[in-house]
């Protein structure tokens, strides 16, 4: 996949997107042994990038698995100074979030430096079905389970069919437990959801994400993903085209 010359530059390490247009027009910028001074030049993974007399190495693509804590945003920064997932893992590689997680929402959550792969998995052509356990206030009933089971629809949106499983309810605390599998990533989808059938969210924790689980990863641990691990979801987000 072709990208811009100083995108390249910039993803290397060397220097920012900024700094490198100017190293550019410097003619301090070779490829494959040709300057270039040309801005917007397109070069492919193939390309031999020499910078200063230095070549530009290739940002090793790298997928980590977090369980995203409560009260951490699926953000790289924030201007209010709260703790966000890049905080959680010392990757010197520019790590960002795929897709998100609401800021007191738990589990699995992806973190990679990887484009292509990030943008297949969020393109709302892939999305891969997400397994939550969710904790509302009060007693799910059955014809709320079977609304969710057969596609809600509200004043202002229209939600697939839902997978709902393992409902327990507890008399005694008056909330009901229960597994949720959506197909579709919608903003804030299972706490509106949830609002419109009268129902608070109390507690949401992601477990899967198409074939990858969360298993026993502790809140706030996380690992990398294994190369199979990788190919298993961008087959999965494959299959949905």
């Amino acid at each position: 996949m072709s990208e811009r010359l100083h995108k390249a530059i910039a993803k290397s390490g060397i220097t920012s997107r900024r700094k490198a247009e100017e190293l550019i027009k410097a003619g301090k910028v070779l490829v494959n042994g040709k300057r270039i001074t040309e801005m917007g030049f397109l070069v492919s993974p193939s390309d031999t990038i020499t910078v200063n007399g230095k070549v530009a190495e290739k940002e090793q693509k790298v997928y980590y698995l977090l369980n995203k804590p409560k009260q951490v945003l699926s953000s790289v920064s924030d201007d209010r100074g709260r703790r966000v997932v890049t905080d959680l893992i010392p990757e010197k590689s520019r790590i960002y979030p795929v897709g998100r997680l609401d800021y007191d929402t738990t589990g699995l959550i992806i973190l990679t430096n990887d484009g292509d792969f990030a943008n297949k998995l969020i393109h709302p052509r892939h999305h891969l079905p997400k397994t939550y356990h969710v904790k509302v206030k009060g007693l799910l009933n059955e014809d709320s389970v079977k609304l969710i089971r057969s596609g809600l629809k509200t004043k202002d949106e229209l939600y697939q069919p839902a997978l709902v499983s393992d409902v327990k309810p507890d008399r005694a605390k008056f909330v009901t437990h229960f597994t949720l599998t959506i197909y579709e990533g919608k903003n804030r989808q299972i706490r509106l959801m949830m609002e419109y059938l009268g129902h608070e969210v109390l507690a949401l924790s992601r477990l899967s994400l198409g074939p990858l689980k969360l298993d026993n990863l502790r809140s706030g641990e996380y690992r990398e993903l294994k190369p199979h691990e990788v190919k298993l979801l961008l087959k999965a987000s494959s299959s949905n085209d």
